[in-house]
């Protein structure tokens, strides 16, 4: 949910700068050297380039509070967070955005984050909150990274799609699985965590060997995966891919709805919901923010009902809070997962790289 966050948002997202919610601002904001304002009426929310919401639900944040909020895109998550670590204590914002489970430890131990407990959060699971001791990160949303499948080719070959990792490792699945590398690619990282999670450290090594001998073909990015080798996807058709099992997002199969004209009555692809891994995005606070009162209105605005609504058909994620609504299209579309595989932040960390760089000597080499 690098993420969240997710890749799918490519299609629609933005590039830069943005400023968002037109209203709100003044001429008394006190400007600071770098141009941000300190104790003003902007807040500045740095975030991964997937951040993404109306302009309306922003305005009505402006109106509620004054604050008109600056969205400053840093890259894909791991990029915005190490920026965050290098600017420790002058930080680019107010808020940070998208630092997700795979790289929470990261940010924690280097101390980017001030705690603060938003308003609202006992509307959020307590298995969601994972810095509930100390309020450094609040969860925003959560997604699923998982094998999407082309219905069409399934239908034809007269084969049962697969809905398990196990399942991608039988004979009747080899050579159509296509992969990203988890050293560049979010859902490529989640993936390989997916797998250490189900099979345990000592079993996740040959599961992947299973894999490599069943054709298992690796890229460097979701875009490639999914846009031109997964024959399911609207970009895949156009480039001729020939691979009809891909990880993406159990989101995935929503957005080729809502993309397509005519839009379909039913998706044209699925999700194998026994390959997911969680993933939960999360929000905090930055260490030595210009605008700390502002930022912290702005994360209590991330979880109110108003902007989690908003939130699935902006950034094609999963909302937090336990009353928001779901959308037509996601209940309509969407994949319910309910055991997705979850790892500890700290088991993540502490693995990460070396699960990497395994990897890397097992399907690459």
């Amino acid at each position: 949910m690098s993420s969240r966050k997710l890749a799918a948002v490519a299609l629609v997202s933005a590039l830069g700068v943005t400023t968002l919610a037109a209203c709100g601002g003044g001429a008394d904001e006190g400007k600071d050297e770098a141009g941000g304002t300190k104790g003003g009426k902007t807040v500045t929310l740095v975030s991964h380039d997937s951040f993404s919401a109306s302009k309306e639900v922003l305005a009505a944040f402006t109106k509620q509070t004054g604050y008109t909020v600056k969205v400053l895109k840093s890259g894909d998550a791991g990029a915005a967070v190490n920026k965050e670590i290098l600017t420790k204590g002058s930080p680019q914002g107010d808020v940070f955005f998208g630092v997700d489970n795979t790289l929470l430890s990261r940010a924690l131990d280097n101390g980017i984050f001030t705690p603060y407990e938003a308003k609202g959060l006992d509307r959020v699971p307590d298995a969601l909150q994972l810095d509930k001791a100390q309020h450094r990160v609040t969860p925003i949303d959560s997604g699923d990274i998982c094998v999407n499948y082309d219905k069409a080719y399934f239908a034809g070959k007269k084969l049962a799609p697969p809905q398990t990792f196990d399942d991608l490792a039988k004979p009747a699945y080899k050579d159509l699985l296509v992969v990203e590398n988890p050293e560049r690619s979010s859902p490529g990282l989640g993936f390989l965590l997916g797998t250490a999670a189900h099979y345990g450290d000592g079993g996740w090594a040959d599961y992947w060997k299973k894999l490599k001998d069943n054709g298992v073909k690796t890229v460097d990015s979701w875009e490639l995966a999914y846009n031109q080798e997964f024959s399911g996807s609207a970009g895949g058709k156009k480039a001729k891919g020939d691979r009809p099992l891909v990880v993406s997002y159990a989101s995935s199969p929503p957005v080729e709805v809502l993309y397509a004209d005519p839009q379909p009555k039913t998706a044209p692809t699925g999700v194998a919901t026994g390959t997911c891994f969680r993933q939960t995005e999360f929000a905090g606070l930055l260490d030595g923010a210009r605008n700390p009162e502002g930022g912290k209105a702005l994360l209590d605005f991330l979880i109110s009902k108003k902007f989690q609504d908003d939130m699935p058909l902006q950034m094609f994620v999963n909302p937090v809070a336990k009353d928001a609504t779901l959308p037509a299209l996601f209940t309509t579309h969407g994949a319910v997962v309910d055991k997705p595989e979850t790892m500890e932040p700290k088991k993540i960390a502490d693995n990460r790289d070396p699960w990497i760089q395994q990897w890397t000597s097992l399907v690459l080499k």
